[in-house]
């Protein structure tokens, strides 16, 4: 063969991607011989038995095939055929590209649900649709950003450790520097402006030039949700050493705890009035209470940030010439659900408040029964779709042998927590809540079962 591995780039050797690693091959190679597999090492809400929302699918059904509403309108609302009817006029078509932005009439709707989410009587927001990028998932966008900033191995990008591996294996393949922060998993992950300070010195004295901070709220794979002081902090932070800021905010849904919120980094920007802090903002369909990760739809915001440069970031979307436009369609459908008054919406909020409701008591469950398990510690889950608990492992066994060993043994897929990084001489692993209670209950008898065992 005249293509080798000696002939690639460095970069793409480099870059790893945990969640989608070797035990999760050795897994689909056990589920082809015959063995059942617990998925629980990726969020795919839809693949663990998730219902889609009857409103976002009968609106895909009709954009993909406007026929129906002349073949079986009795099967639809009066107000998804109206809304289908506008968008497809609005949009050309699924079948037709858009403005590599994305259709301004999505982005237009993302601007009004920024403003409406973040706004209230002490404090009007403002969003500009022309900030606005549409993109195939959340992690393009911050792929696309990532592009923009890293232009040498001297650049560096702060990430949270324990981090989502996208970063990491993007970092990498764009020829960057991973600058990383540990976040307090005894003070339930919260972010500290000591450890910041402390990881961008380091990296200085290194002589690697950081140039962004990543913050992922809520945390992934931690769970964990920031509070208003602590983003207020990292944006103080951000400022002090000219730093742009890349918030992932694709779990803002997904807040389990009554005394908890999100907050955007959005609004915290706008009521500290700092203009010259760079806020790339990234949202996804893929989470929440939608879980269509398939259709890969997701957006950018960017905030403070030239013209000059949001040319450039208009170049890079034009290179892949516009998102998909089913991902564009339900990016609208996520910020723009029905209304009070329109047919739809009863049904969609008794749907999201079932799937949130269902989510809260599997993050109960999952962090109650972990605490349970001889040698292990798990903060509370009070926010996205993820545990990372902290495992008592014999000395000189690895995460990785043991996440190996368990699929072997009892089909069960987790990601080690080495794929996420850690603090040096601890072990971890990554599990989704998604799988339903009766399962969960079982896949926590397995893992007590095999802890006791393991050696």
């Amino acid at each position: 063969m005249s293509l080798s591995l000696s002939d690639l780039s460095e970069e793409v050797l480099a870059a790893q991607y945990a969640v989608r690693g070797p035990i999760v091959a050795r897994a689909m190679e056990l589920e082809r011989n015959g063995k059942t597999i617990i998925y629980c090492n990726i969020g795919n809400p839809q693949a663990l038995g998730q219902k889609p929302l009857s409103y976002v699918r009968q609106m895909l059904a009709l954009m993909q095939y406007p026929e129906l509403a002349q073949k079986s309108p009795q099967a639809f609302p009066s107000d998804v055929l109206e809304r289908a009817s506008f968008l497809l006029k609005a949009s050309g078509g699924m079948g037709a590209y858009s403005e590599s932005k994305g259709l301004r009439v999505v982005r237009e709707a993302v601007a009004e649900f920024i403003v409406k989410r973040d706004s209230d009587s002490t404090l009007t927001l403002d969003a500009d649709p022309d900030h606005i990028y549409l993109t195939d998932g959340a992690s393009k966008a911050v792929q696309s950003v990532l592009r923009l900033i890293i232009a040498s191995k001297q650049d560096g990008i702060m990430i949270p450790i324990p981090q989502y591996p996208l970063y990491s294996a993007s970092i990498a393949l764009y020829g960057g520097s991973q600058v990383g922060y540990y976040l307090n998993e005894t003070t339930g992950w919260a972010l500290s402006e000591n450890e910041l300070e402390r990881s961008y010195i380091t990296a200085k004295n290194k002589g690697i030039t950081v140039k962004a901070i990543c913050v992922i709220n809520p945390g992934n794979p931690t769970g964990a949700v920031l509070s208003k002081e602590n983003i207020a902090m990292v944006i103080a932070f951000a400022k002090k050493h000219g730093l742009s800021i890349l918030a992932d905010e694709v779990y803002q849904e997904n807040i389990y705890r009554p005394e908890d919120k999100f907050i955007s980094f959005a609004r915290v920007l706008t009521e500290l009035g700092d203009t010259d802090v760079c806020l790339f903002s990234f949202h996804s369909c893929s989470k929440g209470f939608h879980g269509e990760c398939g259709q890969r739809g997701g957006y950018l915001e960017a905030r403070n940030v030239s013209p000059e440069v949001l040319a450039q970031i208009t170049k890079l979307q034009s290179i892949a010439l516009c998102a998909n436009l089913s991902g564009q369609i339900l990016v609208y459908l996520m910020v723009r659900p029905p209304r009070p008054g329109e047919v739809s919406f009863s049904q969609y909020e008794n749907e999201k408040k079932e799937i949130i409701g269902e989510l809260a008591a599997r993050a109960n469950l999952m962090a109650e029964g972990l605490n349970r398990i001889p040698g292990f510690s798990c903060a509370p889950i009070v926010g996205a779709m993820y545990a990372f608990p902290q495992i008592q492992l014999p000395l000189g066994r690895s995460d990785s042998e043991y996440c190996l060993a368990l699929l072997e043994e009892t089909g069960i897929c987790l990601v080690p927590g080495e794929g996420f990084g850690q603090v040096e001489g601890s072990a971890h692993f990554r599990t989704t809540i998604l799988p339903p209670r009766d399962q969960l209950q079982q896949v926590l008898k397995k893992l007590e079962d095999f802890q006791r065992r393991w050696k």
